[in-house]
């Protein structure tokens, strides 16, 4: 139940997500309401199969999640976020510090988690669902970490908020970091340098002669690593 409801995040939040519907949000409190209530379904949808009778909660998560979604809009008619890149990022992190916090509560509340071992029964949730906490790494590294990448790398490289405009670059770097992830978690760690080739093959000559170059290897790099430690984590799981 504990991964489940992360991994319900993270579908929720990022994967259905689309970037009409991101962009909608941001303009107007409709688009916060439709994100809201999907990221609502795929939390009681994926509750079902685990506890029947957590709908509460899932409301809980649902509301919460809308307020919280709803605030950003409301300030920007007052505070200009796009011009800052710490403060994109700042913004970005915050919010799903905000997110993950009231997952936890409602865990906690629920029963499913304690306070004072909480780092501990995390981690044991992850090593006792082993395809889930799978599963989980490999959503992560999807959606969510590209934006988390372009929030890093636009925010502490060029110091201005990510241009989410490369729709492309999403899918490309996503499919990417799958293959990466797969093979740490296979052991075939020489075969991360290849997996990168073709996306150096087919984009670096453009992108390395360009006033992109830096944010480039920067966004690269970022990329390739966060593959590798999610990975990682899951190898050891």
């Amino acid at each position: 139940m504990v991964v489940t409801m992360f991994l319900a995040h993270l579908v929720g939040d990022y994967v259905l997500q689309w970037d009409g519907l991101a962009q909608w949000k941001s303009r107007e409190l409709e688009g916060v309401l439709v994100h809201g209530l999907i990221v609502g379904l795929v939390t009681w949808l994926f509750s079902l199969p685990f506890v029947p009778g957590w709908w509460p909660w899932a409301m809980v998560i649902w509301l919460t999640h809308t307020a919280v979604d709803a605030v950003p809009l409301a300030l920007s008619k007052r505070i200009s976020f796009n011009g800052s890149g710490t403060a994109a990022l700042i913004r970005f992190l915050v919010d799903q510090m905000v997110h993950i916090a009231i997952i936890l509560m409602a865990l906690i509340w629920s029963g499913y988690l304690t306070v004072p071992s909480l780092p501990i029964e995390l981690l044991s949730a992850l090593r006792s669902n082993r395809w889930l906490a799978i599963a989980l790494g490999y959503a992560f590294v999807t959606v969510p970490a590209w934006i988390l990448v372009e929030f890093l790398v636009y925010g502490l490289v060029n110091g201005s908020a990510p241009d989410f405009s490369q729709a492309a670059n999403k899918y490309v770097s996503s499919l990417e970091r799958g293959l990466i992830t797969t093979c740490v978690i296979a052991g075939q760690f020489t075969l991360v340098p290849v997996v990168t080739l073709p996306r150096l093959v087919f984009e670096g000559p453009r992108m390395i002669g360009g006033r992109q170059a830096t944010l480039y290897v920067a966004e690269l790099l970022a990329s390739v690593a966060l593959a590798v430690a999610i990975g990682l984590v899951l190898r050891h799981l």
